[in-house]
């Protein structure tokens, strides 16, 4: 440990390459620019980045969808979540080591696809010893946001029957197997030529969206939803005593989606719970020993290097992905 600690230390320059954006616009506006590589207050720790991955929030962000939150000050950096090892520990951090493998999320704020972050170790736990640091950031946003989806806010119970909506991207493919766990009974919507994948993730069935009628699939004690669209017609599928949680909104028509699960508190069947992800350490540990123990499995569908930012939110975009587009940073 102290050789791989000397040598992360002895990396550290000034500045660091990061993904930045200018403008709001298509994957065209990514570029890899310079910045200062972060300074470490005492209660944070400098993680040195090896992988991270591109979530449909970062899309969001460089489209412009989200700019009454993020603003319009530019240059913006681009990723939430990350996995690498401890450069630097703050002096007023204890429980760290430099040299550690970690993972983590960045909370609010962006700036994971950059050679360094600053974070608090609040925000960071120990990464999966058996997974590269690609595999792992694979699940990391997932595995949150589907066990807090799943577990605390659904309350999935074993034996009850699970929708998971967009059961082969980054949340459906983990939210799949988080079901499994917690002994349900899985039924995934995905593209046709992802049918087998979410089989294989552990979907008791798993049906194409575009040829599947809703009313068709019966009824439901809990909905996922990790696409946005529809959601009041889908929240028809719910039994009686049933819960829909939503980890996202039709960002095409946000105000209209923001308005119908509000609306959903007091009218029609099942009330849609919402949620905005943003894990601590005791959750990351957990599934840190979900990982370990053999009960999550990574979710790659591609590795893209830094200079190719690009083309990951390209494949994004496209659709039919299986597990997650990761940006491979060192």
């Amino acid at each position: 440990m102290s050789e791989i600690t000397s040598e992360i230390t002895s990396e550290i320059t000034s500045e660091m390459n990061a993904v930045l954006f200018d403008r709001f616009g298509p994957p065209d506006v990514l570029y890899v620019g310079r910045r200062p590589v972060p300074a470490v207050p005492p209660g944070e720790v400098l993680v040195r980045v090896r992988a991270a991955g591109v979530n449909g929030g970062d899309l969001l962000d460089r489209t412009g969808k989200v700019r009454l939150v993020t603003g319009r000050a530019f240059p913006k950096a681009c990723g939430i979540d990350f996995a690498g090892e401890v450069a630097r520990v703050g002096s007023s951090v204890s429980g760290v080591r430099e040299g550690e493998r970690v993972w983590g999320l960045l909370g609010r704020s962006t700036g994971a696809m950059a050679e360094y972050v600053a974070v608090s170790p609040r925000r960071i736990a120990s990464a999966p010893e058996n997974l590269t640091p690609e595999e792992a950031v694979s699940l990391l946003a997932g595995a949150t946001t589907a066990v807090t989806a799943l577990r605390d806010k659904a309350g999935l119970q074993p034996g009850e029957r699970l929708l998971v909506r967009g059961g082969s991207g980054g949340v459906g493919s983990v939210a799949v197997q988080v079901g499994r766990l917690l002994g349900a009974h899985v039924v995934a919507l995905a593209g046709g030529r992802n049918l087998d994948f979410v089989r294989g993730l552990g979907a008791d069935d798993a049906l194409d969206h575009r040829t599947t009628a809703l009313p068709a699939l019966g009824r439901f004690d809990v909905v996922l939803d990790t696409v946005g669209t529809e959601q009041s017609r889908v929240r028809r599928l719910l039994a009686p005593g049933g819960r829909m949680v939503a980890v996202t909104i039709d960002f095409d028509r946000p105000l209209a989606g923001i308005a119908g699960v509000l609306a959903s508190a007091v009218h029609g069947r099942g009330r849609i719970r919402a949620f905005s992800g943003n894990p601590d350490s005791a959750l990351l540990a957990e599934v840190t020993r979900l990982v370990d123990h053999g009960d999550l499995v990574p979710v790659v569908d591609t590795v893209h290097p830094l200079d190719r930012v690009a083309d990951a939110h390209r494949a994004l975009e496209a659709g039919g992905v299986r597990g997650k587009h990761v940006v491979r940073v060192a």
